[in-house]
């Protein structure tokens, strides 16, 4: 029985430096999203205490609404690359689930969390279609 390779425990470890700067820059970039939801719902009038008019109550809402998106967004982005983390512990991380060969570095380095090769992604968006 053959052993699967893998990466070895210096590239993993490289690997990990990289998975947890962008994890930092991330979750910087999720306070700012959630600041700017928390400054907003709290500013619904204008300087004199007055209620704003509908248009820009509605220009408001849908301001919130696109940064709520992209707070949810970077929210799942954080927990993908938390995910990486385990593979890397696990030894698993950068093998395709699909092929279970392994991910080619400068995929990983562009997308750090994926666990498809690029001919595992490109099947399956091939099925989607």
């Amino acid at each position: 029985m053959s052993e699967i390779a893998r990466y070895s425990d210096g590239e993993l470890t490289n690997f990990k430096a990289l998975i947890d700067e962008k994890i930092e820059n991330a979750e910087k970039d999720l306070k700012h999203f959630q600041s700017q939801l928390d400054f907003s719902g709290g500013n619904s009038g204008n300087e004199t205490g007055k209620k704003v008019g509908s248009m820009e109550d509605g220009s408001e809402a849908l301001g919130r609404e696109k940064i709520a998106q992209l707070a949810h967004r970077q929210r799942k982005f954080v927990q993908h690359l938390k995910a990486a983390l385990v593979r890397i512990e696990n030894k698993t991380y950068g093998i395709c689930r699909e092929s279970g060969k392994l991910i080619s570095k400068e995929r990983l380095k562009i997308v750090p969390h994926t666990t498809l090769s690029i001919a595992a992604k490109n099947a399956q968006q091939k099925d989607d279609e």
